[in-house]
């Protein structure tokens, strides 16, 4: 499969600051379309010459900001008959760590950018990885984070900066304005309706302590007005990121990393997870390698129905959905909304929080930061396709007629599957179910998480502040095992 490689920004040669407090500090000459940079940290790497709408990045003030990547390198990789060019976070494997046979790929949940494996110094799957001497990948697929098309890219770079801000502590991300003022009949009935629910906020501005939340509601909303023409784009579903996306990234990792025996390492979370469940189930239909030496699933199922998933929740929509035609579920703009009242007094909608996070077990200002950076919009498409993880049989293809639960046991990839004891998206009992499914020889379970605490909802898994003590070490150990060529 044919790949084109755009761009790829190595800084570790720019001199360093002296000053450990600050990352990247970037500045621009008015009326100059290239920026300078001057790096402050090996760790940071700045998005030159590209711009992605990066979907539910919005911050709580009134900053147009930028884009932001704090990998080592990034990478772009060309989806064949699309426009999509894929972003890749690299972090090349250190040179105190131990020679690896595999390059390790990681894949986020739905509607989630790199930033969650990445989300601080201390709570970093992928620098964790890239320490044990992994070449280590994060890939966004397409309408996530960095991941771009030729006509936004051309549309927005002349606008407004490409990149603002910073470092760790201060990722924000940015929107892409329309193209012009006609939008379709879609576009304007969403419009209309945001236009609606902004004037009751406005209304509402005397209650006086929720007068930030107003404004970040505001704020969100006035966003996603801007955006909805490109929502308009959004025409994929599950399929495509399972037949296009993730195998571009894979001949495009192959062909950097050079493997011996062609294979990659990979790891899973949520979504990302099914992505891998799904390949293995679909190349072992085909009597295909896979190409996969060994994966790690992060709370993922191919079948919650036996479980009590709050997923269930947005069963009611599936209809509504299709009836309106709804291209887009806008999840990022939707959990910034939500943030402040879960987070904050009344505590209006504090369960969601416990959707994400058990308490005590991710810092307050990294969770506010995953919130409100770490999402973006997603397809209807891909939603409606995933909803079929609670139907008999679980998730299926586009068609309705290809079972991916089906084939498991015809794999031979090492699978270690991990759950959280008090996940309330992806419960012990949906891992389990699929679990069941894949050659006792080849699966590990683990449930994280012990009676008296801790315990690990959906995300502490990757990112809590003990992940890297009881999570990364588990599964670094059950990838050099399988590291073999």
């Amino acid at each position: 499969m044919a790949t084109l490689y755009l761009f790829r920004f190595d800084l570790s040669s720019i001199g360093r600051s002296e000053n450990p407090g600050r990352h990247l500090h970037r500045f621009r000459g008015q009326g100059h379309l290239e920026p300078s940079w001057v790096l402050r940290r090996r760790n940071v790497v700045a998005v030159k010459s590209v711009k992605a709408f990066y979907g539910g990045a919005y911050g709580l003030n009134d900053n147009k900001t930028g884009l932001i990547c704090t990998a080592d390198e990034l990478h772009y990789v060309s989806v064949p008959n699309s426009d999509w060019k894929l972003a890749l976070w690299r972090y090349p494997p250190s040179l105190r760590a131990p020679s690896r046979n595999h390059p390790l790929l990681l894949l986020s949940g739905v509607g989630s950018n790199a930033l969650g494996y990445d989300l601080s110094p201390e709570s970093s799957f992928a620098r964790y990885m890239s320490n044990q001497g992994y070449d280590t990948w994060i890939l966004e697929v397409r309408g996530l984070g960095l991941s771009t098309t030729e006509k936004i890219e051309s549309e927005t770079l002349e606008k407004q900066p490409l990149v603002k801000a910073s470092v760790y502590e201060n990722s924000e991300g940015s929107n892409v304005s329309s193209r012009d003022g006609q939008t379709s009949n879609i576009a304007t009935q969403l419009g209309q309706w945001n236009k609606n629910l902004i004037n009751i906020i406005d209304g509402a501005q005397q209650l006086g302590p929720f007068q930030p939340f107003v404004q970040g509601v505001t704020s969100a909303l006035e966003e996603f007005q801007e955006q909805l023409d490109v929502y308009e784009k959004y025409d994929w579903d599950f399929d495509h990121y399972l037949e296009e996306d993730v195998p571009a990234a894979m001949e495009y990792i192959r062909n950097q990393s050079k493997p011996n025996d062609g294979k990659l390492l990979a790891i899973g979370h949520s979504m990302g997870g099914i992505l891998l469940y799904a390949m293995i189930s679909r190349c072992s239909f085909k009597k295909v390698d896979p190409q996969l030496a060994s994966v790690v699933t992060l709370a993922s199922s191919l079948d919650y129905r036996p479980s009590n998933s709050s997923l269930r929740l947005l069963l009611p929509l599936k209809d509504p959905a299709q009836n309106f035609n709804v291209p887009v579920f806008p999840i990022g703009p939707l959990l910034v909304i939500a943030h402040p009242l879960a987070s904050r007094p009344p505590y209006v909608l504090a369960w969601l929080k416990d959707q994400v996070s058990v308490e005590d077990m991710l810092h307050p200002t990294l969770l506010e930061k995953l919130v409100l950076n770490g999402f973006g919009s997603v397809p209807a498409k891909v939603l409606l396709q995933l909803s079929s993880v609670f139907e008999k049989g679980g998730l299926r293809d586009r068609n309705g007629t290809f079972q991916y639960k089906d084939h498991l046991r015809q794999g031979n990839v090492p699978i270690l599957a991990l759950a959280g004891d008090q996940d309330l998206i992806c419960p012990p009992e949906a891992v389990y179910e699929t679990v069941k499914e894949i050659p006792r020889q080849l699966v590990s379970y683990k449930v994280l998480g012990k009676p008296g605490g801790p315990h690990y909802a959906h995300y502490d898994i990757v990112g809590s502040r003990l992940a890297s003590s009881e999570v990364y070490p588990l599964v670094a150990d059950f990838l050099n095992r399988h590291d073999m060529v």
